[in-house]
């Protein structure tokens, strides 16, 4: 699948090591549940020991959890609510927040398997109790606004094992709350996902697709040629 081919890992990433993970304990144990407004700027200053890059401004609420924070990049001004849950420590994974997104309170992000990406581009939003996990790769892209509940999951479980192909979401994609999106698929740029739809197939760009499974029930009629 395309995606697949498009997203690639630094092969040069770090992978998370025992010595890795017993620092990345101590510190969040030391700072993860100071309260704000100090716990965010301790947690901004020493969070920089734990993640592979870390931007400008970031703010990280008190209760969240990392596992392989070293396979974590943020951009500027990224907004991590409480109690969301990051696990990225498949080996050659990597997990890549954009500047300005916000992950709101809840959300659990996993690699689950080596060779995991997932991207999430600048000034995209992921509502509260979002679930993703590879191990195929998930791209989302800019100015995305996905909802609560919603669930993506990169595999499939079949006879023969564990298959993977992964998710695209394009940029200004807006997304309802309690969506399902299944693996191999494509959601088109400025498309809408109506609440509670399950999407198996691809979603064309600028369309609007509800239900079970996601149909496409209005066409803007717009080409484009990017």
């Amino acid at each position: 699948m395309e995606v697949q081919q498009n997203l690639k890992i630094n092969q040069t990433a770090p992978t998370s090591t025992t010595l890795s993970r017993v620092v990345e304990l101590t510190i969040i144990n030391m700072f993860g549940w100071i309260p704000r407004p100090f716990g965010v700027l301790l947690r901004r200053l020493v969070y920089r020991l734990i993640f592979a890059r870390v931007g400008r401004g970031a703010y990280i609420q008190m209760g969240v959890e990392f596992l392989g924070g070293n396979l974590v990049e943020l951009g500027d001004d990224v907004r991590i609510m409480r109690n969301s849950r990051f696990d990225m420590r498949a080996p050659n994974s990597l997990l890549r927040l954009g500047n300005k997104v916000c992950i709101d309170q809840g959300v659990d992000i996993r690699a689950t398997v080596s060779d995991c990406l997932i991207e999430i581009g600048d000034n995209s939003y992921l509502g509260p109790y979002v679930c993703m996990a590879g191990p195929g790769h998930i791209k989302i892209g800019k100015e995305c606004l996905i909802a609560s509940h919603t669930s993506i999951y990169a595999n499939n479980h079949r006879k023969n094992g564990l298959t993977y192909e992964g998710i695209e979401i394009q940029d200004n994609v807006w997304i309802g709350s309690g969506v399902r999106i299944l693996d191999g698929v494509t959601i088109g740029k400025g498309s809408i996902i109506g609440a509670g739809a399950v999407v198996n197939k691809n979603i064309p760009a600028f369309s609007t697709a509800v239900g079970v499974p996601a149909k496409v029930i209005k066409d803007s009629g717009i080409i484009d040629n990017n």
